[in-house]
């Protein structure tokens, strides 16, 4: 079992930042890669981003790319997800997960195993 809470989560303005944490507990040694995904009302879940555990690969969403940025840092469990230059459609409660199943960079949410509780994140135009 791994345990995910995310938080870091707020209302900002159309071109400000926010910064998000994932916390990761239990047997996150078995997890092969971190992703961070987002859903909005009445969309389907979407992928963001995701890192290798080692931290040495990373991917993202052409619609994120060059304003968002996940990092880790495993002696801490934590993965992280600095948000830049952010717009109204980026709004969206936000999910930190973990790959359990397979090696890769996986952007399908099938792939991953476990799930935090999501953090909302509003961006105001």
């Amino acid at each position: 079992q791994v345990h995910l809470v995310e938080s870091g989560g707020g209302l900002v303005q159309a071109g400000g930042s926010l910064s998000l944490s994932c916390v990761a507990s239990g047997r996150t040694f078995n997890a092969y890669s971190m992703g961070w995904f987002r859903q909005a009302p009445g969309k389907e879940r979407e992928f963001v981003a995701a890192i290798s555990w080692t931290g040495s690969n990373t991917v993202y969403a052409d619609s994120v790319k060059g304003r968002l940025a996940i990092s880790k840092v495993n002696a801490k469990n934590t993965v992280y997800l600095q948000m830049n230059s952010l717009k109204p459609e980026d709004t969206a409660v936000y999910y930190c997960a973990a790959n359990t199943i397979s090696g890769g960079l996986m952007r399908l949410p099938t792939w991953y195993s476990y799930w935090g509780q999501g953090t909302q994140v509003t961006v105001s135009s």
